[in-house]
């Protein structure tokens, strides 16, 4: 059964009470981390190494998003996400600037279903539609407050959630500031984006990227010169959300406005 082991082969207790005799608790989360990985994870290993063969990114064109919601479906339909709403990977956001300068948002059911005709439509001075899901941040404040190293970054920059080793204690979905994570009703561990890993270690594109009609999500690695995420970022200027917080995103936006957070 997921989240039970046999403590004759990994006497995980004796390993715990001996790691927090140590100095420094910061030393547990240190040594806990690369022991953590106990499911398919573990072929990922920690790492922060940009120089790795691949490392991951996503890049959003906000002008070429319909909000379809199509992402959002797909998303859900491949990484078996709950159906009920408020449970999503990824989402879409409508933003609208009005002529007085007001600015609503909403996403209705995380955009699945599309939406609905703007209220105070002869009073719209521009409207778009805004893509989020986890930044796959290179600095994640999700992963420094894990206390037992469930969440944890690879070598090729995604991070991950080992829902084995997952307490569900939220501490990860507190911290992060981007409303990322949630906790899966099931099994009550954290879970979030994970750029569809069973997909981009298979050479394939992220279910979101590859069933959106207009070419909205560009996906590639950032150390490849030809890569497809690399093309638009030297053709647009390209920005991340809230870049005060030092968290260093790895989705990066063109044609974002001011009024996104």
């Amino acid at each position: 059964m997921a989240g039970q082991h046999d403590e004759r082969q990994f006497p995980r207790r004796e390993f715990l009470v001996k790691t927090l005799q140590l100095p420094c608790s910061a030393a547990v989360v240190t040594v806990l981390g690369p022991l953590a990985l106990g499911s398919d994870a573990a072929e990922a290993s920690q790492g922060d190494s940009k120089t790795a063969e691949r490392y991951f990114g996503m890049g959003i064109q906000v002008d070429k998003c319909i909000g379809c919601g199509k992402c959002v479906e797909a998303c859900k339909a491949e990484n078996d996400v709950p159906r009920e709403p408020f449970y999503f990977r990824t989402w879409v956001e409508r933003y609208v600037i009005h002529n007085d300068g007001e600015v609503s948002v909403d996403s209705p059911e995380g955009g699945i279903r599309g939406f609905p005709r703007e209220e105070r439509e002869g009073d719209v001075l521009r409207s778009f539609f805004v893509p989020k899901l986890c930044n796959q941040c290179d600095n994640p404040p999700c992963v420094q407050v894990c206390p037992v190293g469930a969440t944890f970054k690879t070598d090729d920059g995604v991070v991950l959630v080992d829902s084995d080793y997952c307490i569900g204690c939220r501490y990860c979905i507190q911290a992060c500031p981007y409303g990322a994570r949630y906790l899966d009703p099931r099994t009550n561990t954290a879970d979030k984006c994970t750029f569809c890993y069973h997909r981009i270690t298979q050479g394939l594109l992220p279910a979101c990227v590859e069933v959106c009609p207009t070419g909205a999500r560009i996906f590639g690695e950032l150390n490849a010169l030809a890569s497809p995420l690399r093309r638009l970022m030297r053709k647009s200027s390209l920005q991340v959300l809230k870049p005060a917080l030092n968290t260093e995103p790895k989705v990066f936006y063109s044609e974002l406005d001011g009024e996104v957070r």
